[in-house]
């Protein structure tokens, strides 16, 4: 038992050692292994930092001899611009060298014409004076002669030049004025007369009453009522008077507000066709017809716009177009007027190439201020023109109605073309009516105005004021004032009264010679 102990103790020490020297074999092998790897990584690492640096060198190299060429081109272009500025600098010098020569013959040239000019001066101031002491003789003798003296002499001179130059004066103004005149009326009446003949517009005539129809007599008793009290509540209602006459079968509805006599005829005549007239039922029935007046009046309106070929405009300005209709000047309806304006303003704007539907805005909204002149202070034409302004018209239109009676400059032809379409609508034969008291009135102020004029002799107002006959006096007013006359009491009119159409200035000189055979 010990012994096979022993000899397992033995080969296992055999064993181990064996197994000690066989890894210590190769641990001496692995390390030697590892120190040939180090030595061959070192070396190929050498090997690598010789050629890096070897491969930069040479890419220094390269760079250097890159830049050098550059500089080397950079340099030479420097050269060759300080070779050309070189070059310029040379011209210049010579330039300027030439300019000093030719300076210092200018110089002497001047410095000798100055002096011929000083001795000229000399010379002209001995002439001057020879001549001043020769005319200074001469005038003494004319006046010796003549028995005049300077001043008288040159008054008389003064005077007959300007004779002289005043009758060539007149004769070219009248020759100017009557070609421009010839010239001026054949353009107007040839676009007058065919404005006028391409639209013809209907006579008006309205007044200041409307009469209601009755089925009979008893139905005055009706409207009246107990003690009055229909008739008193319907002119409280409608604010028109009622006239019941003896006219049979009718009662007269007085008023001047247009629109208030046909709210005041149409409830009447509604009144009359239901039969129940009461102070309630006219008040129900005046409701309702002031009602439907108010939509008439904004359809008339936009009528009114279709007809002058407008697009729509805002309904305020419909509104005041509509309300016109019942507004009349001299009888003429205003809205039928605006509607006739409005063509003949469009047809007029054709002739002369110019916009035909601007012109027609503005003849139609001319008179505009007429439906608000009672609400707002100022002329109507203004009031008329800042209304439209404040509902979106354009400048030109605003222009156009605000000048239409000069009352602003005119900005356009459109307010010149508006001025004499509403001339013409105002003055065809049938348009208005005038009173007997207006029309005497213009008469007598046509003739006192030619009658304030200097020379005048007399004055005739006729063809209803369209033209004034003056006779002037031939010993104070010649040919040549005659014109000059009759052309300031045209300005004097014009700026003085205010008319329909033209009136014609006439001045008649006569001289008469008598002698009587014994």
């Amino acid at each position: 038992m010990p012994a096979e102990n022993l000899i397992l103790t033995a080969v296992v020490g055999v064993v181990v050692a064996v197994s000690y020297a066989f890894f210590r074999m190769k641990e001496r092998a692995l390390r030697a292994e590892l120190l040939l790897k180090e030595k061959g990584l070192m070396e190929q690492a050498r090997t690598s930092a010789e050629n890096s640096r070897v491969q930069a060198r040479l890419d220094a190299q390269e760079e250097l001899a890159k830049w050098r060429a550059v500089q080397d081109q950079e340099l030479e272009r420097v050269k060759e611009r300080l070779d050309a500025s070189d070059l310029r600098v040379a011209d210049r010098e010579a330039l300027v060298n030439r300019q000093t020569d030719r300076q210092a013959l200018t110089a002497e040239e001047l410095k000798q014409q100055k002096t011929s000019l000083e001795a000229l001066q000399v010379k002209l101031d001995l002439d001057r004076e020879e001549i001043h002491r020769i005319g200074s003789e001469r005038r003494s003798q004319l006046e010796q002669l003549s028995g005049l003296n300077a001043l008288d002499a040159r008054t008389l001179l003064l005077k007959e030049v300007e004779k002289e130059t005043s009758a060539d004066a007149a004769n070219l103004s009248r020759h100017i004025m009557e070609k421009a005149r010839t010239a001026s009326e054949e353009q107007a009446r040839r676009i007058l007369s065919t404005v006028i003949q391409r639209y013809a517009g209907r006579h008006t005539f309205e007044t200041s009453t409307a009469t209601v129809a009755l089925t009979g007599d008893e139905m005055k008793g009706r409207i009246i009522g107990r003690d009055g009290r229909n008739i008193r509540a319907f002119e409280n209602v409608t604010g028109v008077t009622v006239l019941v006459d003896d006219t049979p079968n009718a009662v007269v509805l007085s008023g001047f507000d247009p629109v208030r006599r046909e709210i005041g005829r149409q409830s009447m005549e509604r009144l009359i066709l239901d039969g129940r007239i009461h102070p309630t039922r006219i008040e129900e029935v005046v409701a309702v017809v002031t009602q439907e007046m108010e939509e008439f009046i904004l359809r008339k309106g936009e009528e009114a716009i279709v007809r002058a070929g407008q697009s729509p405009m805002h309904p305020e300005v419909a509104r005041m177009l509509g309300r016109l209709h019942f507004r009349l000047s001299f009888s003429q309806n205003i809205l039928e007027h605006s509607i006739e304006v409005a063509q003949l303003a469009g047809l007029m704007a054709s002739e002369l190439g110019e916009d035909p539907v601007q012109a027609r805005r503005a003849g139609l909204l001319h008179d505009i201020g007429k439906a608000l002149s009672h609400e707002v202070e100022g002329p109507h034409a203004l009031v008329g023109a800042d209304f439209i302004k404040r509902h979106g018209e354009g400048g030109i239109t605003v222009n156009a109605v605000a000048a239409h009676h000069d009352e602003v400059p005119h900005e356009s032809l459109f307010g010149i073309l508006v001025s004499a379409a509403d001339a013409i609508s105002a003055s065809r034969p049938g348009s208005r009516s005038e009173g007997m008291v207006i029309y005497l009135k213009r008469l007598a102020d046509l003739e006192q105005i030619a009658l304030d004029f200097e020379g005048v002799e007399r004055a005739f107002a006729i063809q209803a004021g369209r033209e004034v006959r003056v006779v002037v006096k031939p010993e104070a007013i010649d040919d040549r004032d005659s014109m000059r006359l009759a052309r300031d009491i045209a300005r004097r009119i014009e700026e003085q009264m205010l008319y329909p159409g033209q009136i014609r200035i006439t001045v008649i000189r006569e001289t008469r010679y008598v002698e009587y055979a014994k």
